[in-house]
């Protein structure tokens, strides 16, 4: 791709997501990478490497620096199927369909029960047309512009994990971002 590459914008931007690039950025420097995302308001490229080791290293190229973006292959199924799962925390990978519909099933019915209108969507869940629920369905996988539904949705989860930690699916186990109960207990005000 020719200079100028903040001024193209995402439209074009979209077209190099998934592929091998190569990323010249000043005289002598370039980087060579998976192009995983650009970031919409820098013009920022994450560029992700599967190292033979197994490992994942991921650059950021921040826009302003991009000189050039060059294509050098399209991502196999294999590999598009890895970018996706790439920076998926372990626990939502690891959890099979029938569980992820089970803890679906329990959140879903826990909203319901505090009234808040809640409906499937395919493998998510959506609360009043302004905030989605996505697999695993814990609190940190709500996501919404609206803060205040943001705040009470993921406090309405946290409850009913603490209130039913034999609720199927929700065993706080699961949820390694979660505290230990004695200690939420102490902290809530």
């Amino acid at each position: 791709m020719q200079c100028g590459w903040p001024l193209l914008g995402p439209l074009q931007w979209i077209r190099y997501v998934n592929k091998q690039v190569t990323v010249k950025a000043g005289k002598d420097e370039e980087h060579h990478g998976w192009l995983l995302t650009v970031d919409p308001v820098s013009a920022s490229v994450v560029l992700v490497d599967f190292r033979e080791d197994g490992g994942t290293s991921v650059q950021v190229v921040m826009g302003h620096a991009v000189e050039e973006v060059q294509v050098l292959q399209e991502a196999d199924e294999e590999t598009a199927d890895r970018l996706r799962t790439s920076f998926l925390s372990p626990r939502t990978c690891s959890l099979d369909p029938e569980e992820l519909r089970m803890r679906r099933r329990s959140v879903r019915s826990w909203l319901e029960k505090n009234r808040v209108p809640v409906e499937e969507e395919g493998d998510e869940l959506r609360v009043a047309g302004v905030l989605t629920i996505r697999a695993p369905y814990g609190p940190e996988d709500c996501f919404s512009s609206n803060q205040t539904v943001l705040d009470r949705v993921q406090r309405l989860i946290q409850n009913l994990i603490q209130t039913q930690p034999d609720c199927p699916g929700l065993i706080p186990e699961h949820k390694p971002g979660l505290m230990n109960p004695s200690i939420r207990a102490q902290q809530q005000p």
